[in-house]
């Protein structure tokens, strides 16, 4: 096997001992460190592990992560979606941060940092240090190593297993690669150690690698590896589907003993305005943040949320759908597409007495900040939405908004919701979801977005918005709203993508981007329910008629209307989607493949 080209891993070779930064180790120089001093005191052990800490993604590759989504649209087609990506691609520009980047900085097939985590665990063996601060520190190393991996088999299915440090003249570097069952395997037992090792149960500042951690990504691994080997047991999976109960077995233990330990809890504490203070403050949220990426602006450690969710020029212009709105409940826990009239109502009707994370997650007159500040942020900017449902997750208020990197606000990497819902979604897909259950995991989350209705008691009647234009195939009513509550409380964390590519469900992809319902063209309209027009629609362009104040949109070419003259917004509709089965794995390279043939390619590819 061939995972990079041989200067390169010669390159890593020589100087793969000596990245850790200048420190004081054992009277070594302070610009080298010997393999000794480092792997015979805990301080070098720490300092060796630390680096790994920069594999994780960035605040910024985490709500960007979203920017292939069936529930969003953006200034252009995703690469992935169109025909757009091959094994000759040098970047995929459909996907971006965590998703698009592998851990150790490389774009596709990269495996850079595999070598440091195998290089610690085979030289972690020095007697000078006990033996049960050694295996914490490969317990930390392991998690990460489960990390990479976990990352690599979503993106290429198949990929070769190594957990050695390999030489410049190792046969394996022109190996083949091994099957998803045995790397898989390997995950799980990294995972376990780094649960049974790792020493720290939790901290404070929710930046480090706990055992709560490592359970966390024990849920959300097993979670994905279950619902993938059922749902492709046909094509992908193929022979691995009577395995995916264990895997899904595995997420409800995980997952329980979070919620167990009682350390977490869902964050209630600014009462109706609780999800959305979750995701402004600068400090971690204790009661729900599990680990987070912490920023620091006295530091000049910020990102960009405020930027690319608010600049026209900046990001992707991401922006919620009407189809994916509708799936928000309304405030007594009924399904907002029981109202006959839905499909018509304007925008100020839609958001009303609505689960209250539909506006703390998009603009609307609703928006109330707990911080004060940008009053804008209750009216979409039409000079950056599509859809007239603009995001304001992860937007600070109190900050400039398009004007470059201002946020300080953490933004989590994994939270109690999802463990929560990872443990409903592994319990419906096994039968085994109770009330007690259901009142403790979706009940608590709906709960805090206002909702007063069905909070307790699992629900009986499958909704038929849900099944016809999401999962066809799914009848269970529980299910269904398991995987509702996922996409509504989990949006824009980076989490949607491979939601979508486990369920199987790609053809998500192929769906026409609608936004808000407009009653007429040639009219003018109020979107912020202040008595004055601010916006205008037209299919017959108004020439210098024109108020000030107004948004005039042209509906004649990329935006255009559904009946001609009225009906829902949609954009690009005239530009083709084609999900194709083989796109749930991305290719191998060609580099690579020319490189190492033995790799094999991906089917389709």
């Amino acid at each position: 096997m061939k995972f990079l080209n041989k200067s390169t891993i010669i390159g890593i070779l020589l100087t793969g001992l000596f990245f850790i930064p200048s420190c004081d180790l054992v009277e070594e120089p302070r610009d080298s460190a010997s393999k000794d001093a480092i792997f015979s005191t805990e301080q070098g052990l720490q300092l060796y592990t630390n680096s790994f800490y920069d594999w994780l993604p960035s605040a910024d590759d985490l709500f960007r992560a979203d920017y292939v989504a069936d529930n969003a649209a953006r200034r252009d087609v995703p690469p992935l979606v169109r025909g757009g990506v091959s094994p000759t691609t040098t970047d995929d520009t459909s996907q971006s941060g965590w998703n698009r980047v592998a851990l150790g900085g490389d774009v596709h097939w990269g495996w850079n940092g595999l070598r440091n985590i195998n290089y610690f665990l085979v030289n972690n063996t020095d007697a000078a240090v006990p033996a049960e601060i050694r295996q914490h520190y490969n317990g930390i190393a392991r998690f990460f190593r489960a990390f990479f991996y976990f990352e690599k088999v979503k993106r290429y299915g198949d990929v070769p297993w190594i957990d050695t440090p390999l030489d410049v003249e190792d046969e394996k570097l022109f190996g083949g690669r091994d099957s998803r069952e045995v790397v898989m395997a390997n995950v799980l037992a990294d995972l376990d150690f780094a649960i049974a090792n790792i020493r720290t149960e939790a901290e404070g500042s929710r930046s480090l690698i706990t055992k709560d951690v490592a359970l966390a990504l024990k849920s959300r691994v097993a979670l994905f590896e279950g619902t993938f080997r059922k749902y492709h047991a046909n094509g992908l999976a193929s022979g691995l589907g009577s395995s995916a109960n264990n895997w899904l077995q595995e997420a409800v233990s995980a997952s329980q003993q979070l919620m167990q330990r009682n350390r977490y809890s869902v964050y209630t504490g600014s009462g109706d305005l609780s999800y959305q203070h979750l995701f402004l403050s600068d400090d971690p949220t204790s009661a729900e943040d599990i680990l987070v990426r912490q920023l620091d602006g006295g530091i000049g450690v910020r990102h960009s949320a405020n930027w690319v969710l608010n600049s026209a020029t900046t990001g992707v212009r991401y922006n919620l759908v009407r189809t994916f709105i509708h799936t928000y409940l309304n405030s007594d826990g009924t399904p907002f597409t029981n109202n006959p009239n839905f499909e018509t109502m304007t925008f100020l009707e839609e958001i009303q007495d609505r689960d209250n994370r539909l506006y703390q997650t998009i603009r609307t007159p609703l928006y109330n900040s707990p911080r004060g500040g940008i009053e804008n942020l209750r009216a979409a900017d039409w000079a950056y939405t599509y859809t007239g449902y603009q995001p304001t997750k992860f937007t600070e208020p109190d900050k400039p908004l398009g004007q470059g990197t201002v946020n300080t606000n953490t933004v989590p990497i994994f939270r109690y919701a999802e463990v929560l819902l990872n443990y409903a979604e592994a319990k419906a897909e096994l039968g085994t979801l109770t009330d007690a259950d259901w009142a403790q995991t979706i009940g608590a989350l709906r709960s805090r977005a206002g909702i007063t209705g069905g909070l307790n008691s699992l629900p009986a009647v499958a909704d038929n918005y849900l099944q016809s234009n999401y999962f066809p195939d799914i009848s269970d009513p529980v299910l269904l709203e398991v995987r509702r509550e996922r996409g509504i409380e989990l949006v824009l964390e980076g989490h949607r993508f491979y939601d979508i590519v486990r369920w199987g469900r790609g053809e998500l992809f192929n769906r026409t981007w609608s936004g808000i319902y407009v009653p007429q063209a040639n009219e003018y309209l109020d979107l912020t329910g202040d008595g004055s027009p601010n916006i205008y629609f037209f299919t017959v362009d108004p020439g210098d008629n024109r108020l000030p104040g107004v948004t005039y949109l042209d509906v004649r070419s990329d935006y255009v209307l559904s009946e001609s003259d009225s009906g829902e917004l949609l954009w690009r509709s005239n530009v083709v989607k084609q999900w194709m089965p083989h796109y749930y794995f991305y290719p191998i390279p060609e580099n690579d493949l020319l490189t190492n043939p033995n790799l094999g390619q991906n089917p389709g590819w």
